[in-house]
């Protein structure tokens, strides 16, 4: 969506009030991290999460990205019922993209949680919305996403982590819900965008070869699902 279309389209107030939303929850983002529980045997080599949470402005840095993206988000979907889910989705995807990226590990604490919030909005509205399709899309979101996720752990544990197995069912059932489209294209999004963008940086050397944090690439498909899944769809038809 252009600008131009933003503005005709009457999305201008949702777009901007979902980047307000969002980036005033990743304000409080670093006092959430401080909260997580450290791995039972972590890696030597990981940077505690308090540590992290306490970096110089990590909360402004947090809450400029969740901004953006909230923009995109929110001038894609309009007032939808759906709406809701993605002010929660967009910040907690943000942060956990950051702890992947510094960590290689996607915590179960903060996974968890955000399905506590998500599954129940999702429900709500679907069910305000008055449309079961929309959850219906939503569960059938969650099983394909999680159980192609899984099969690929199975098949290759080295190549993908467990956490990643975990994520991809809440961003299942968080595109289920806008639509098959968006369900498709952000799934397939994520890896493309892994394999593309995480070569280019395994060749640059900003991330190992052998092995670079897949989440940030998975949350960032799934924006693209969201915000361009139907026309993205409609080009390959």
């Amino acid at each position: 969506m252009s600008v131009g279309d933003l503005l005709d389209s009457g999305a201008l107030v949702p777009a901007v009030v979902t980047a307000l939303v969002c980036a005033g929850l990743a304000l409080g983002a670093p006092a959430l991290l401080a909260r997580v529980p450290e791995p039972d045997e972590p890696d030597p080599d990981k940077p505690a999460y308090a540590v992290l949470a306490a970096a110089p402005r990590l909360s402004l840095r947090l809450a400029a990205a969740s901004g953006v993206l909230g923009l995109l988000v929110g001038g894609a979907l309009g007032w939808a019922w759906a709406l809701p889910v993605w002010w929660v989705l967009v910040p907690a995807g943000v942060l956990l993209a950051h702890v992947d990226w510094r960590t290689m590990l996607l915590p179960t604490w903060l996974v968890a949680r955000l399905y506590a919030v998500v599954v129940p909005l999702v429900v709500v509205g679907t069910l305000v919305g008055r449309d079961l399709d929309d959850l219906l899309r939503a569960g059938t979101g969650w099983a394909v996403a999680g159980g192609l996720y899984l099969l690929l752990w199975l098949v290759h544990p080295r190549g993908l982590g467990y956490g990643d197995v975990r994520l991809s069912g809440v961003l299942g059932i968080a595109l289920g819900q806008l639509g098959w489209a968006e369900l498709l294209v952000g799934t397939y999004a994520g890896f493309l965008l892994g394999g593309v963008l995480g070569g280019l940086l395994s060749v640059l050397r900003v991330v190992e070869r052998k092995g670079f944090p897949f989440g940030p690439f998975m949350l960032l498909g799934a924006v693209v699902g969201a915000v361009a899944g139907p026309a993205l769809a409609g080009l390959a038809a």
